[in-house]
């Protein structure tokens, strides 16, 4: 079994609890969920998922309760992250806007609701490095990432932006790949990461 925790400040926080549940009964591993919203969670947990939301909001709640330094110490201990949407500009090393504390456990900076407004929103079939067949991704008030850092690998592109990306054991999106029954990115960032040492820990000797 491996602990799970779910930033649950805002976002989709149930549709990622059964996203990494799905990913986890394909490597025959069960996942407990558990919901972060003040310190002392994140050292118990073998995998994070930062959801999105409101950005600004989600920042401002990781750095009253302390939970900030705990995701970073997470990451640097080697366990993996999941950021999708608001989560990666969370992330990132800079998000171009000072409302928003950053955790930079991602080599990269980004723009905020690049892709437009709500109105704007869209789903689009992506080709991600590490998957056999392109993945349904839903864009709402996406962010778009327009630097990546040295140690940093596009995953996706969309319209030539980098939509997804990895660094180390942390993979961040601009889309919600929770919006969907294929939980193939939640795989992805947890178990077929061999950056991560919970991917070393369930597979396979």
């Amino acid at each position: 079994m491996i602990q799970a925790g779910v930033v649950a400040v805002q976002g989709d926080v149930s549709e990622h609890a059964a996203g990494i549940r799905r990913a986890g009964e394909s490597h025959n591993v069960s996942v407990e969920i558990v919901e972060i919203r003040q310190s002392g969670v994140v050292p118990d947990c073998d995998v994070l998922l930062l959801p999105g939301g409101e950005s600004t909001a989600i920042s401002r709640l990781l750095d009253r309760e302390g939970i900030d330094t705990e995701i970073q110490s997470h990451v640097e201990a080697g366990k993996p992250v999941l950021a999708t949407c608001a989560g990666l500009i969370v992330a990132a090393r800079d998000a171009k806007d000072d409302r928003v504390d950053t955790l930079d456990i991602i080599d990269v900076t980004v723009d905020r609701n690049a892709f437009g407004r709500q109105i704007d929103s869209f789903e689009a079939p992506l080709n991600i490095e590490g998957l056999d067949e392109p993945f349904p991704a839903v864009f709402i008030r996406a962010p778009v990432v327009d630097a990546v850092g040295e140690d940093t690998t596009v995953l996706a592109r969309w319209d030539n932006h980098p939509v997804a990306v990895q660094d180390g054991s942390v993979i961040a999106t601009a889309f919600h790949p929770e919006l969907t029954p294929d939980s193939r990115i939640h795989d992805l960032a947890f178990f077929a990461n061999k950056n991560s040492k919970i991917n070393q820990a369930t597979s396979p000797d």
